[in-house]
């Protein structure tokens, strides 16, 4: 879900700079600045992270149980449901994807915890966190589930190609037939934010194996597909509507160091948006009946290339 949020950046493009300084002025700018990495000649790193905020959704409301999980009681405090690190360099664009369940200090408490609760201190708090990995952060984007969601609608949706039927009852993924489907804004969501994806194969429900690593791989496939979509959309109006979609959900965040000219500059970069993919060594780590991720073998080498 989190690549997502770049959809604002190239919508500064997509319907020319008219539409793009009314959107840019539409995004809620969040105050960062003084946590974040300073400049390098080396790259860009964004640290791109969708949030599970039910902000803004009514419990009476359509498609209400996609969002809160059955049900409109106490949600508890947001945790960031997905992050990922894009790298923009002359070699051209790369992702990585931070597992949620990975295992870090929070600069805040000064405690040990699962990265993707450490946003309940603060986004500077979080930024913090990932920088304590060794990766730079030189800007910051977020963007919520009701965001998301309008952004796939706004586009007509995007089609993802299913082996086997699937479904997760966690999720609310639902696809009873095998092939090409076009997900509407709610089925993508229950497909991203799929953990216990399973598939019917000979008969047999058989549950991914990889569980939330397996989460990663699909969210990368699909937020690169909503990406090339909406970086050819040529119609202005279809880019409007996508502008006002962030605008009035104010689902989509920037941090406060993002000038219009250098978002516009990154707009046109992002499309061609064909980034390789790198991921994260980890090693599972059982603490007190908890299922935790720490950094493995290789992962230095990983993250060098973010430096």
């Amino acid at each position: 879900m989190a690549v997502a949020a770049l959809v604002g950046i190239v919508l500064l493009v997509v319907g020319g700079l008219g539409v793009g300084w009314w959107a840019f002025n539409q995004i809620e700018k969040v105050e960062v600045a003084d946590v974040l990495s300073p400049p390098s000649p080396n790259g860009m790193n964004i640290l791109v992270v969708g949030t599970d905020s039910r902000e803004g959704i009514e419990s009476d409301a359509e498609n209400a149980d996609a969002f809160l999980g059955g049900g409109f009681s106490d949600a508890g405090p947001s945790r960031t449901d997905t992050m990922m690190i894009l790298r923009i360099a002359d070699g051209g664009q790369t992702l990585l994807s931070i597992p949620r369940d990975l295992w870090v200090r929070n600069p805040v408490t000064g405690e040990n915890g699962r990265i993707n609760a450490v946003y309940q201190s603060g986004r500077p708090a979080l930024i913090q966190a990932v920088q304590g990995l060794g990766i730079p952060v030189h800007h910051y984007m977020e963007i919520n589930f009701v965001s998301f969601a309008g952004l796939v609608d706004a586009v007509g949706g995007i089609e993802i190609d299913f082996p086997h039927p699937a479904r997760d009852t966690n999720s609310g993924l639902d696809v009873p037939e095998a092939g090409t489907r076009t997900l509407d804004g709610v089925e993508a969501l229950a497909y991203v934010r799929s953990r216990y994806y399973t598939e019917l194969i000979d008969g047999e429900w058989v549950s991914d194996p990889t569980a939330d690593l397996g989460r990663v791989t699909r969210q990368r496939a699909f937020v690169s597909a909503l990406l090339r979509k909406v970086a050819g959309t040529k119609n202005p109006f279809t880019a409007l509507s996508l502008a006002q979609t962030l605008g009035d959900s104010a689902g989509l965040k920037l941090d406060d160091a993002m000038s219009y000219p250098e978002a516009l500059g990154l707009g046109w970069q992002l499309r061609s948006f064909d980034p390789a993919s790198e991921t994260l060594p980890v090693v599972g780590v059982n603490r007190g009946g908890a299922s935790t991720l720490d950094l493995g073998p290789g992962a230095d080498a990983v993250i060098a290339q973010f430096q």
